[in-house]
């Protein structure tokens, strides 16, 4: 009995022990948790279990010291901006400590396994004046990393037209959005950034869809479209993108501009070279020789220059293409380089003969009577004129004469009938020839008066070898009656 009795004051002094021992593990537990997290709790991420509220913000602000901010830049590069670059601290502003006074250390017990992870809004500073100094050592801000940005432009391509090409976007940062980007990223304690997506790289100030810039280039391109065609039918001068750029201009503002002198200079060139009006020019006599009529008379082309360029240079801004014909102030009967054409009338003072050729073929071969040489009135000759009006049945006013056939071609002069002659060609002219018109059988004066028209070329030569002979000194419209 006496046995049985110790045993169970032993159990009981055992089980006061490990009463007091336990309770004073809790209450070391309670005090303990006081002043120190609860196991595995992580503040921001930072592990800070079983730490002081100080040694919590050592590690913290080691944390701060570790961290990075990587910078995403164009082109795929990055760099990273540190803590310790930026002279990053933490500052205790009490939040560390308020979340340690708002543990319950009465359930430390119950917190010895899980854990709980807290945000808190941990204060910290860094040294904005150095932001700009950090900003010089990176990569991106070196002058040969920077590359401007291009505006895009106009550029003439292989097939001589234009094109716009595009801007480019380069790599050089707007640097005040770009410091400003990077401390607010650094504040908000971010990670990363992207330049490009934040749109820190300054821009182009054209790009290749400005409206302003494709109507440029639609409107030269336009322009350099012009394929026209003046057809002198034994030559062509043609007005191609070639010749159109010589008339163009570029101006400040990158505007093509048609030069309207330039398109006047290219006209007056045209003219000299295909103007054929009171010029010299070779003649293919009825015999077959080539002469050499002298510069005068009042036959051939004469262009009006400034309404031909008035006309082209229209046409250019159209961008029109075909064969376009010239303003003329005198036109001749064929545009090639043998202006007289096929239908003329061929004089020689000398034989005292006309041919009249129609569409190349000879129609009429017919003794003449032309200007009395003896008094000074001589029909012109040397030149080549054209027949200035067609009357039928013509009165001469001075006596009355009448005549069936009128083509006058020289003031004075020109072609009719002399029913009053009863005598054509040969010596007559010498001492009694017309007053300076050249007189023609009836017959046929009337099969030449329906061949020729107004303009059609009247030739006249003294002689195959002396083309230009004595020229008329007192010609008169009044024929000579005899």
């Amino acid at each position: 009995m006496k046995k049985t009795s110790k045993n169970l004051v032993g159990m009981i002094l055992l089980l006061i022990l490990l009463i007091l021992i336990m309770a004073g593990i809790y209450v070391f537990g309670v005090r303990h948790f006081t002043t120190h997290f609860f196991p595995n709790t992580t503040i921001n991420g930072v592990q800070v279990g079983g730490m002081t509220a100080d040694d919590a913000k050592y590690a913290i602000q080691n944390r701060i010291r570790d961290y990075a901010l990587t910078v995403v830049e164009r082109n795929g590069i990055t760099e990273t901006i540190t803590g310790d670059q930026i002279y990053m601290q933490y500052v205790d502003d009490g939040q560390i400590q308020d979340r340690l006074d708002l543990q319950n250390p009465r359930f430390w017990v119950f917190r010895l396994t899980g854990g709980r992870d807290y945000k808190v809004s941990v204060g910290y500073t860094y040294d904005k004046e150095i932001i700009d100094s950090v900003l010089d050592q990176m990569q991106c801000f070196q002058s040969e990393n920077e590359e401007a940005p291009t505006s895009a432009t106009i550029v003439e391509t292989e097939d001589g037209m234009y094109a716009i090409k595009d801007s480019q976007q380069g790599t050089t940062l707007d640097r005040q959005k770009t410091r400003l980007a990077v401390m607010q990223a650094i504040e908000a304690t971010q990670d990363t950034m992207d330049f490009e997506a934040l749109d820190l790289y300054e821009k182009p100030s054209v790009n290749a869809s400005n409206e302003d810039l494709v109507e440029k280039v639609e409107n030269v391109n336009t322009m350099l479209s012009t394929n026209i065609v003046y057809d002198f039918v034994d030559r062509q001068y043609v007005v191609d993108k070639d010749v159109v750029k010589t008339f163009l201009r570029e101006d400040e503002d990158g505007n093509f501009k048609l030069n309207r002198n330039k398109v006047l200079e290219w006209v007056k060139d045209l003219s000299y070279e295909t103007d054929t009006y009171g010029m010299a020019r070779d003649f293919r006599t009825h015999s077959g020789n080539v002469i050499r009529m002298a510069a005068g008379g009042d036959y051939g082309w004469a262009m009006h220059q400034e309404e031909t360029a008035n006309e082209l240079y229209q046409a250019i801004r159209n961008g029109e293409q075909g064969n376009k014909d010239c303003v003329y102030v005198y036109r001749a009967q064929d545009r090639s380089t043998n202006d007289i054409g096929g239908t003329y009338v061929e004089i020689c003072i000398e034989q005292q003969t006309m041919w009249c050729y129609k569409d190349y073929e000879l129609i009429v071969e017919t003794p003449v009577t032309t200007g009395t040489h003896a008094t000074g009135q001589d029909t012109p000759s040397g030149c080549v004129w054209a027949i200035d009006g067609k009357e039928a049945n013509a009165i001469f006013p001075e006596n009355g004469a009448r005549v069936k056939y009128w083509l006058p071609f020289e003031n004075s002069c020109g072609i009719h009938d002399a029913s009053w002659r009863t005598a054509f060609g040969g010596s007559y002219w010498l001492n009694s020839g017309s007053g300076g018109c050249v007189n023609t059988p009836t017959d046929a004066a009337g099969i030449i008066f329906d061949i020729m028209d107004v303009g059609y070329p009247v030739v006249i030569y003294y002689s195959e070898n002396q083309p230009v002979g004595t020229q008329p000194r007192n010609a008169t419209t009044i024929p000579v009656l005899e």
